[in-house]
């Protein structure tokens, strides 16, 4: 084991950022090494924080960039630079052996500041397309990790490695189908399809489930045995999908979101997603088959890129979210859950689109890190 260090890990303001870099802040501790988190000053992180007493916190007041001629601009440069200035402070009395940055807005101020201060620094981009955010701190950083390797074109000046998108470690493990189908009170033999959008919900996939129910609701798989599914909708369209899937008289288990993600997945015969990188992480750490209807207002088109990589593996469907019909959609879902042998191999695909074990793979590069800088001295 390497000699133990302080590290620091810039991995706010989302759960597609958050979640990856306390997966590999989980790993430097189980090493030996303490770890400073740094975060925004949204919920979201103060929430997903509260079981990990573990690691220190530092809140940043980074703000997302807008655009340069927007009024909102001055604020997000004042922003920065209080971030940046917070972070040479911490930087100083922690004396960190590394620092890296999960993405994001989050990210670029503490690896500017850690550049400046001759700390090697790290950036991990999830996505098969860089963000705006990224491609401008990757100048600063020693490799940039990448979750996919179709996304090493962004950075066409900086030394990349691809390490998969790290999941939280408290996902857990799979479990049989019947055991878990069973946790959600459904049927444990019945094909079960798994509706998700995300932490934050998905209105389109939502809606699209509301109009393909009458479509679904006669399913017989070749073993005359009707469909159930799991629905985690978000906040917003809980009661809706209820009271849908009810009248239709499919069964069904409904949910704004699920803590036992493992449970969900392990019940599934066939995902139903958006394709955020740290879903599609998940999905395929399960080897799941899926159809992703990427959201198509994400910046730069990044889902729409993350599903086509999924897609061309040969690990999912892909689905315009504008051009989705519900009769074409329930026939699609229909044709993979009474094809067993299709979906097997779509599953074989999604468990090898992306590297195992990413978070330790991250954690080796900080460590290796150490070694080099320590070598060269």
């Amino acid at each position: 084991m390497a000699v133990p260090k302080q590290f620091v890990i810039a991995c706010g303001g989302t759960g597609g950022h958050l979640f990856p870099g306390l997966a590999v802040a989980e790993v430097l501790h189980e090493r030996g090494h303490e770890v400073l988190l740094l975060v925004s000053e949204k919920e979201i992180d103060a929430v997903a924080l509260r079981d990990h007493a573990e690691f220190r916190c530092e809140k940043l007041p980074s703000i997302g960039m807008p655009a340069i001629l927007s009024p909102a601009f001055l604020r997000f440069l004042k922003r920065s630079w209080e971030s940046f200035s917070t972070c040479r402070q911490l930087y100083s009395r922690y004396q960190p052996a590394g620092v890296l940055g999960m993405g994001g807005f989050t990210s670029a101020a503490p690896l500017l500041a850690a550049r400046l201060s001759g700390i090697p620094c790290y950036l991990h981009e999830s996505n098969a397309i860089a963000g705006r955010a990224n491609r401008l701190a990757s100048r600063w950083t020693d490799r940039v990790l990448l979750g996919l390797k179709v996304c090493e074109p962004s950075f066409p000046k900086s030394s990349c490695i691809v390490t998969g998108t790290p999941v939280r470690r408290n996902l857990g493990t799979s479990l049989p189908k019947g055991e878990a189908r069973s946790a959600f009170g459904l049927d444990p033999k019945l094909p079960t399809l798994l509706v998700m959008g995300g932490s934050q919900g998905a209105a389109g996939i939502n809606q699209l489930l509301f109009r393909s129910a009458a479509f679904l609701k006669d399913f017989r798989n070749e073993e005359n045995k009707p469909l159930q599914i799991i629905h985690l909708t978000g906040e917003r369209d809980d009661n809706l999908a209820a009271i849908n899937y009810q009248r239709e008289g499919i069964a069904s288990h409904v949910a704004s979101f699920h803590h036992r993600m493992e449970q969900a997945y392990s019940a599934a015969d066939l995902v139903v997603s958006r394709a955020g990188a740290a879903s599609l992480s998940e999905i395929s750490q399960f080897s799941l088959p899926s159809l992703l209807i990427p959201f198509p207002f994400a910046a730069d088109l990044h889902q729409h890129r993350n599903a086509e990589a999924f897609r061309d593996a040969g690990a999912a469907e892909l689905i315009e979210e504008k051009t989705a019909d519900p009769e074409s959609f329930a026939l699609l879902v229909r044709n993979l859950l009474t094809d067993v042998r299709r979906r097997e191999r779509m599953a074989a695909a999604a468990g090898s689109v992306l590297p195992c074990g990413a978070a330790g793979l991250v954690a080796d590069v900080m460590e290796q890190g150490i070694v080099t800088r320590e070598a060269a001295r």
